[in-house]
């Protein structure tokens, strides 16, 4: 029996029939006081899109970032998960420097840039190779939910 690596281009198929286009739009942010996290996502210069109060007991707000074509929910009445319990948000850039920048102008407390090693982990410094998808910053929203910048300059096949 032989098998041939499938590309890197193609998308995996369910069992030959097409695959029905689904396209990630909006997470869910748990967050403990709606206005606070509403000024602190305006600060970011993200742009609201909505915020309304379809019942009595529900107000949801939603906040895209620049360039995205996924944005974010949050609100009261909304989601069940703790405020703050989100970690590991991206947000793609194209360069790091400058976006971590942005962020600390606009009041934001921005981690140091940091790169992922294979070999040793999380290593000070952006990557020596400024490979794409090894180069990050942090930062948390005043919830505690944890964003990452991450800088990709080049896409991986398939990704553009």
């Amino acid at each position: 029996m032989s098998t041939v690596p499938p590309s890197p281009d193609a998308a995996p198929e369910a069992s030959g029939v097409d695959a029905v286009a689904m396209r990630f739009e909006v997470t869910m942010l748990p967050v403990a006081d709606v206005d606070r996290a509403k000024a602190f996502y305006q600060r970011l210069g993200w742009r609201l899109d909505i915020d309304f109060n379809p019942t009595e007991d529900t107000r949801g707000v939603q906040f895209t970032p620049p360039g995205s074509a996924a944005s974010i929910q949050f609100g009261q009445g909304i989601t069940t998960m703790r405020p703050g319990s989100l970690d590991g948000l991206l947000l793609v850039v194209e360069d790091i420097d400058a976006a971590r920048d942005d962020l600390i102008g606009r009041g934001v407390d921005v981690s140091e840039v940091w790169h992922t090693d294979p070999a040793k982990g999380r290593v000070p410094g952006p990557d020596p190779q400024r490979k794409s998808y090894r180069t990050r910053a942090s930062f948390s929203d005043p919830d505690g939910n944890q964003w990452q910048l991450q800088e990709v300059t080049e896409r991986l096949p398939g990704r553009v």
